[in-house]
């Protein structure tokens, strides 16, 4: 009877698999470098478990040597972090917990904010390791994704995470974190990308690597081949009696080149000089280079003339790019966001086991930069011109105030929370009585109309 194949056997025979094609690719004399035709890369096609830590590994390389990958990463921490986030909540007590606990020397949450945005741009995961302290304070170390070696959940939800292993064996873990157990130090996973049925998370960086390292190849050449376009040799034509004296003449001008600047007089009929250089055009190169860099940035969204490549020559062109760029750019932000609420959503719930007067059920959340400021004038122009009419609806009873609060809040695009204020009414007045210029004066002489006094 055969035996049963468990799930560390399945993975110790893909592992022995995946040794022997990088062996395989080892010897081919094709690479990633230098546009591998077949189109098979393990560093890049597979997100499995074993070339998992070589994915983040390239990432976080290509993050320090290549300027367009920092541009990425950089742009999205500038975008939802911007100048600084904020935690706020609805509770006072739970308010100052937040601000002791966000501000204290050992979090310093306003300085790892960017950071743990740059790691989620380039793993895709930030696993978040709390230590509590005596009187129930926190701290947040983020670890490396690259140090969890596997994720486990419980057998009948994938989504329910039990403990994050630090190495092959499982003998090594971080527990998950347990609401309903006191623990000392305890781990919480955020996965950004993730598929359906994987608790990993996809780096925004992951697919993009190949091209990168391909335009990074190609622009290499570029400048390899300009450099040695500048070099030359001279090429001499002339009429010789034997090879000797060719040979001759040849070694004569090797051993006495010309200098720069100097002037050569040469008889016509026996030699005549020129010169062989590399004939290097642009042209096709420019758009090769192009085609690249756009397949780089569509897989982010984000438009061209932010590489320092103009997509046109008006600025409606470069507007109209920006408004799908923007709407991932908020979609980022948010996730972010919830990501710092949950955070400080536990803080609060370990500060509230260990006797802190703190509220576990306040209302928390995050106040952060807008994604663009062109919005906002937008959205100010709009609530000007809708206000008036709004609220003269309101005053002839047109619309009751619950409707009158939603439509302002929405023509300024923000949620109304439906806390009713005391709004007070205009009284309708005649429009004589606004500007009375606009009614002729009575005439003491003039003749009075039939039933006036």
């Amino acid at each position: 009877m055969s035996k049963r194949l468990t799930k560390a056997d399945l993975e110790r025979q893909l592992a022995n698999a995946n040794d022997a094609l990088e062996m395989a690719l080892a010897v081919s004399p094709e690479t990633d470098n230098n546009f591998f035709t077949g189109g098979l890369s393990g560093s890049y096609t597979d997100r499995t478990a074993w070339d998992r830590k070589k994915v983040f590994a390239e990432s976080l390389r290509a993050w320090r040597v290549n300027p367009i990958a920092r541009r990425i990463v950089r742009l999205a921490r500038s975008f939802v972090i911007g100048k600084g986030i904020e935690i706020k909540c609805d509770d006072e007590n739970t308010q100052k917990f937040l601000d002791t606990w966000s501000k204290d020397r050992l979090n310093k949450l306003d300085k790892n904010f960017g950071r743990w945005k740059d790691e989620d741009t380039r793993t895709g995961n930030l696993f978040f390791l709390f230590t509590v302290g005596g009187d129930g304070m926190t701290y947040v170390r983020a670890v490396p994704a690259e140090g969890i070696e596997d994720i486990i959940s419980a057998e009948n939800d994938i989504e329910q995470e039990t403990r994050f292993t630090k190495d092959s064996t499982g003998t090594d873990y971080y527990e998950a974190y347990d609401p309903g157990v006191e623990q000392e130090t305890f781990m919480l996973h955020f996965a950004s990308n993730a598929p359906v049925g994987s608790v990993w998370g996809e780096g925004d960086l992951a697919p993009l690597l190949v091209w990168i390292g391909r335009y990074s190849t190609w622009l290499e050449d570029r400048v390899r081949l300009n450099h040695f376009r500048n070099a030359f040799m001279y090429i001499v034509r002339g009429k010789y009696k034997s090879e000797g004296e060719r040979i001759t003449r040849e070694k004569h001008l090797n051993a006495n080149q010309p200098k720069p600047g100097s002037v050569l007089v040469v008889n016509e009929n026996n030699e005549a000089w020129g010169i062989l250089s590399a004939t290097l055009d642009s042209f096709d190169a420019n758009a090769d280079g192009l085609a690249i860099k756009k397949n780089i940035l569509s897989g982010l969204g984000y438009p061209m003339h932010w590489f320092a490549e103009p997509e046109g020559s008006t600025r409606t062109t470069a507007e109209a790019a920006g408004t799908p760029t923007f709407r991932t750019l908020e979609e980022e932000q948010d996730d972010f966001f919830e990501m710092i609420v949950e955070l400080a959503r536990v803080a609060v719930e370990v500060r509230r086991r260990a006797g802190g007067n703190v509220k576990p059920d306040a209302v928390i959340w995050v106040e952060g930069p807008d994604i663009t400021e062109r919005d906002n004038a937008t959205l100010a122009l709009a609530l000007g011109r809708a206000y008036p009419n709004l609220a003269d609806l309101f005053d002839r009873d047109g619309i009751d105030a619950g409707e009158f609060m939603r439509l302002v809040y929405k023509t300024f695009a923000e949620v109304w929370d439906g806390k009713m204020p005391d709004i007070k009414k205009k009284p309708l007045v005649k429009a004589a009585d606004l500007v009375p210029s606009l009614v002729a004066p009575v005439d003491p002489t003039d003749p009075k109309e039939e039933g006036e006094k």
